[in-house]
C-alpha cells in the first residue's frame, strides 16, 4: 500500500509579510541650554563692533564674576554623553570665534599683518585668552585685555 504523501509543515504555514519599519517621529527639538543661548547672543553682539569694543564685550562676558563661565562649565558637564548638546555648544562657541575672525579680517592690513598670524588663528587665540579671564583675579583683567589687543596688533586701549 502506497504511503500517502504528507505535506511538510513548512509548506502549510503561511508566510508572514514583513512590515516596513515604523517611521520615527521627530520629537520637539531640545531646548537650548542657557550657555548656548548666551554664546549665540554674544556672537551677534560683537559681529559689527570694532575690535577693542568686541574684546571688551568678550572680556565682560568671561569676567571672573560673570555668569557665562559657570553656565558654560555646567552645560559642558551636562552635555557629556549627549552628542547633540555637545555639538550645539561647540557650534555656539564657534560662532563667537567666527564673529571675532570677521572683525580681525576687517582690520586695515597694516594692523592685521603686525601679528603675522592668520585671521582665524588670531581669532582663536583671542577667544581662548578671553575665556581664560574667568580664572584671573579681577584686578588683572584690564592688563590681560590690553595684552589681547596687543596680540591682535591693535595697541589702542580698550574703550
Amino acid at each position: 500500500m502506497p504511503r500517502a504523501h504528507k505535506r511538510s509543515k513548512k509548506a502549510t504555514k503561511k508566510k508572514k509579510k514583513r512590515r516596513a519599519p515604523a517611521r520615527r517621529t521627530r520629537g520637539a527639538a531640545p531646548r537650548p541650554m542657557l550657555a548656548e543661548t548666551r554664546l549665540l547672543a554674544l556672537a551677534r553682539d560683537i559681529a559689527h563692533l570694532p575690535l577693542p569694543a568686541a574684546i571688551d564685550k568678550l572680556a565682560a562676558a568671561w569676567a571672573p564674576n560673570a555668569p557665562l563661565p559657570g553656565e558654560l562649565a555646567e552645560a559642558w558637564t551636562r552635555s557629556h554623553g549627549n552628542k547633540t548638546a555637545a555639538l550645539a555648544l561647540a557650534y555656539a562657541r564657534e560662532q563667537v570665534r567666527f564673529s571675532l575672525q570677521e572683525i580681525v579680517e576687517a582690520l586695515p592690513s597694516a594692523k592685521r599683518d603686525r601679528s603675522g598670524a592668520a585671521a582665524e588663528t588670531l581669532a582663536w587665540l583671542m577667544l581662548a585668552a578671553c575665556e581664560a579671564l574667568a580664572h584671573e583675579a579681577p584686578t588683572a583683567v584690564p592688563d590681560r585685555v590690553r595684552a589681547i589687543l596687543e596680540l591682535s596688533g591693535d595697541a589702542a586701549s580698550p574703550s
